[in-house]
């Protein structure tokens, strides 16, 4: 009876977050006048476009770096790809595969700088790449800005600054909109499905399970839940943490393109700034922590987060005449989770730690 209660207490702690998120959507969706029909249509479409950035969290984890917010980095390459994609006129799918070719190479580049700063910032990696990705948005900056047009060539008039040199403010992706979503594409009556979009992220889940079965895999969750033994049983950890940013990196700029190709449009100097807190949003509503995160964690926490980003604004608008009121909800709970997922992770550690020091005193509590 007793193992029965904490196994139940467990789960309700395991799954806090998901259970308050769920609680909110479910109040809000009938408040927000929505049909289900439009609901659905709106969930499918952001999970085609949300998935692939919200995985590339998920090997950082599991090597016990925690969320990383260092991911803009890779939004960024992403960016400089599809600023490229554009000004080079491909159109198409063939765009999107040129501004991967772009952006992956730059990617795993940034990942092995953020990488090994955060070798050198063990036990702080998380705000270490939050920080990172300031520093970066302003190198990034002054690429775009200045180098671009002037010291990079630009040969495009149509997206460059009057002066010259330097990319607009906003940039349209009409020769690659929404080309991977129509790539392939079904309809199961009212519903369009983005067919394509769908086997990439299934692709990149069984990347994923095969990866954890690999070697240099099982080598990342060694690291992942002691480093101290890791190292004593011969595993590179400093190289095995640098690998997980690299591929996370990568990910992430991949994913960045696939979500602005949907928008169809990119905010060349912002768009990237809140990736990394989106991203993290989602993976803790879905029941992740800062230590341990799986693929069914991803596909929950993108449902019920993007759930409430479209039945809370309405909400608000239908409540209190104004949606303004919604978008504050909103980002407080999205900010909220966050604090709630870190704090919930300290107090289960703290607690699990005095569990097993109960345990060597032989059940005695001091």
């Amino acid at each position: 009876m007793n193992m029965k209660k904490f196994r139940l207490s467990g789960f309700l702690a395991d799954n806090t977050v998901v259970f308050i998120f769920l609680a909110i959507t479910l109040a809000a969706a009938p408040l927000s006048g929505l049909s289900a029909l439009t609901i659905t249509q709106e969930i499918i479409t952001r999970i085609g476009r949300n998935c692939f950035l919200v995985f590339s969290l998920i090997l950082p984890i599991m090597a016990g770096m925690g969320i990383n917010f260092g991911m803009v980095l890779g939004a960024m390459a992403g960016q400089i790809g599809l600023i490229f994609a554009v000004d080079w006129n491909i159109v198409g799918a063939p765009g999107l595969v040129f501004a991967s070719l772009i952006a992956v190479p730059i990617a795993s580049l940034l990942g092995w700088l953020a990488g090994e700063i955060l070798n050198r910032a063990r036990g702080r990696e998380m705000v270490t790449g939050y920080i990172l990705g300031f520093f970066m948005d302003g190198f990034y900056q002054f690429v775009a800005l200045y180098l671009m047009g002037s010291v990079i060539p630009v040969h495009s008039l149509n997206i460059t600054l009057s002066r010259g040199y330097g990319i607009r403010n906003t940039l349209t992706l009409d020769s690659v909109r929404q080309s991977l979503d129509h790539l392939l594409q079904a309809r199961i009556g009212m519903i369009s499905l983005p067919i394509a979009n769908f086997l990439i992220i299934g692709l990149l889940c069984v990347f994923i399970i095969w990866f954890r079965r690999t070697k240099l895999g099982q080598d990342m969750r060694a690291v992942g839940q002691d480093q101290a033994v890791a190292h004593a049983a011969g595993i590179p950890v400093d190289r095995t943490r640098i690998i997980a940013i690299v591929i996370s990196t990568i990910l992430a700029s991949l994913g960045q393109i696939i979500f602005l190709q949907n928008m169809g449009n990119i905010a060349t100097y912002n768009a990237h700034k809140q990736t990394g807190f989106f991203a993290a949003a989602a993976i803790l509503v879905g029941g992740a922590s800062v230590s341990k995160a799986t693929i069914p964690n991803v596909f929950i926490g993108t449902v019920l987060l993007h759930l409430m980003y479209i039945v809370v604004p309405r909400a608000g608008v239908n409540l209190f005449g104004s949606a303004m009121i919604g978008e504050y909800f909103r980002d407080a709970f999205s900010y909220g989770v966050i604090a709630l997922a870190l704090v919930l992770h300290a107090w289960r550690k703290r607690a699990n730690a005095e569990l097993s020091r109960q345990d060597l005193r032989g059940g005695i509590k001091t």
